[in-house]
């Protein structure tokens, strides 16, 4: 019964970091992507006559 016990958690704390590095890669990601799409709307910014 330990023995499953102990495996179940193995398990849980194994997805538990991938799941957190999935994470933390999509929101870096996101970010990044983020920052340059707004430098490239303040940059075109200039050229918006109205």
């Amino acid at each position: 019964m330990n023995e499953k016990i102990y495996r179940a958690l193995g398990i849980g704390g194994a997805a538990g970091i991938a799941v957190g590095v999935i994470v933390l890669v999509t929101g870096l990601t996101a970010g990044i992507v983020s920052i340059v799409t707004g430098a490239q709307l303040l940059n075109k910014r200039k050229h918006v006559t109205f």
